[in-house]
């Protein structure tokens, strides 16, 4: 096994993955931390360990505080708009001012720490379309009840904002904001690898995806599952992974989120270098996947590109549909750039689909205006389309 564990240990973490209930989880957690070895292979599930222990703490907490109090704040943000953008950073980065400016949503902004201690959405216009941005408490190991909130805001989201300040070194916060969330599972640098486990299924375990375990077999990734219990289940892997991945795939799920750094207080002088650190780090990174703007709050400055940059980093398109006969809707479906008709005909109703006997479409993607197309027809941004079906 990757971190080497004892039976003892491995049972404890066994019981873990089957534990229903938050007291059971609490439970089985610390006694595998009592029981766990402490040497340098079970290093990163022993952080782990420890991290999820806290963040189930404070869950239960949360839960008995509301059920004493009748109620509480919610946490939970519901998505709104085109796409939802979690909002994070460190203390007094700048973030409120920001979203404040951006959306003119009501968050607090102050000149000390963690005036932000809950969720805060605003709605940015694009074009006609609307994202919304979340602003979030601080992400700080001095404040650790904030970390896991902001991490399953960022889990929720479809894309992450990192604010980070020029007046300090930007590059430590934006590594200290990225290694905090990943600890929790949020990855806003595109890993070389991802690992899905779905348990359940009818032939034992089954290694699927385009991906290649780069030090095990499937035998390997047999045996780790076994030792939680776990007999069939179909493990989906993309890219380079380790067997250490497979493992920490059975006890905490991992998410991808693009992400945007807007290095704020560009305004201020002496900056330049600072950014231009932050700058070349960024771009030596694979694939260049996060992507980074300067901008000020306070003077405005490149605030007006955040939208477009937000609709490109998303890699999504506006269809507007039409019925016969009439003009066009102005309020788009967005949709993710490659979708097709069939895409848009499911969005719009389950059984469009079933009943559909053509499309016509106007626009970019169209040979001519009015275009007669299929299901697999490939839709671009700013196309309309017309589907007849025999319903």
């Amino acid at each position: 096994m990757p971190a080497n564990l004892t039976p003892e240990a491995q049972a404890k973490l066994a019981k873990y993955s089957e534990a229903r209930t938050l007291e059971e989880k609490i439970r089985a957690l610390e006694e595998f931390l009592s029981v766990a070895p402490k040497h340098k292979g079970a290093e990163n599930l022993l952080l782990w360990a420890k991290r999820r222990l806290a963040e189930l703490r404070e869950e239960l907490e949360e839960r008995r505080r509301k059920r004493k109090g009748g109620g509480g704040p919610r946490i939970f943000v519901e998505k709104e708009g085109a796409a939802q953008v979690a909002v994070v950073g460190p203390p007094n980065a700048g973030k409120s001012m920001l979203v404040k400016r951006l959306t003119g949503a009501r968050t607090l902004v102050a000149d000390y720490p963690f005036s932000t201690r809950l969720p805060v959405p605003g709605m940015l216009p694009f074009k006609d379309i609307y994202f919304q941005l979340v602003d979030t408490p601080p992400l700080s190991e001095s404040a650790p009840q904030f970390i896991p909130r902001v991490a399953g805001i960022a889990r929720n989201a479809d894309a992450v904002i990192v604010v980070v300040s020029l007046e300090d070194d930007p590059l430590e916060q934006y590594t200290r904001v990225r290694d905090l969330l990943a600890e929790h599972g949020v990855f806003i640098e595109r890993p070389r690898g991802t690992v899905r486990i779905v348990k359940g299924g009818e032939h034992g375990v089954q290694v699927l995806g385009t991906g290649r375990i780069v030090d095990g077999t499937v035998k390997d990734v047999e045996k780790i599952l076994t030792r939680y219990r776990i007999y069939r289940a179909r493990v989906y892997v993309e890219g380079e992974v380790s067997l250490e991945d497979v493992e920490m795939a059975v006890l905490r799920s991992s998410v991808y989120r693009p992400a945007i750094v807007l290095a704020n207080k560009a305004d201020l002088p002496g900056t330049r270098e600072r950014y231009l650190r932050l700058y070349r780090y960024l771009s030596e990174r694979r694939e260049k996947s996060v992507w980074l703007l300067p901008v000020s709050a306070r003077t405005g400055l490149n605030l007006d590109r955040l939208g477009e940059l937000l609709f490109r980093r998303l890699n999504i398109i506006r269809v507007y549909t039409k019925k016969p006969n009439a003009e066009p809707s102005k309020t788009p479906v967005v949709l993710p750039r490659g979708a097709t008709v069939r895409d848009l005909a499911e969005h719009i109703h389950s059984d469009m689909v079933e009943y559909f006997v053509y499309a016509k479409v106007w626009g970019p993607s169209a040979k001519y205006p009015g275009e007669r197309v299929g299901l697999d027809h490939v839709l671009e941004d700013g196309d309309i389309v017309e589907i007849h079906s025999n319903k």
